[in-house]
């Protein structure tokens, strides 16, 4: 059961990491856009550096239920 239950969270950690990574590339367009005010561009930065966290974090999680799904 464990098995299978690792399986699960690896596809979720997986689909996980595809929306940070695709938020994270969103929020660079914003924060390289010169048309964007300052503020803005700002916040999209920072929101591009939490996506990549959340990105390296769900990678890792996805990494280690893949191996104990093996198992």
């Amino acid at each position: 059961m464990d098995t299978v239950k690792n399986a699960a969270n690896y596809v979720g950690d997986t689909v996980q990491q595809g929306l940070s990574g695709a938020s994270k590339e969103a929020n660079k367009s914003v924060a390289k856009d010169s048309d964007a005010s300052i503020g803005t561009r700002a916040s999209a930065a920072k929101d591009a550096v939490g996506d990549k966290m959340d990105e390296t974090s769900n990678s890792a999680s996805a990494s280690v239920n893949k191996e104990a799904a093996k198992h």
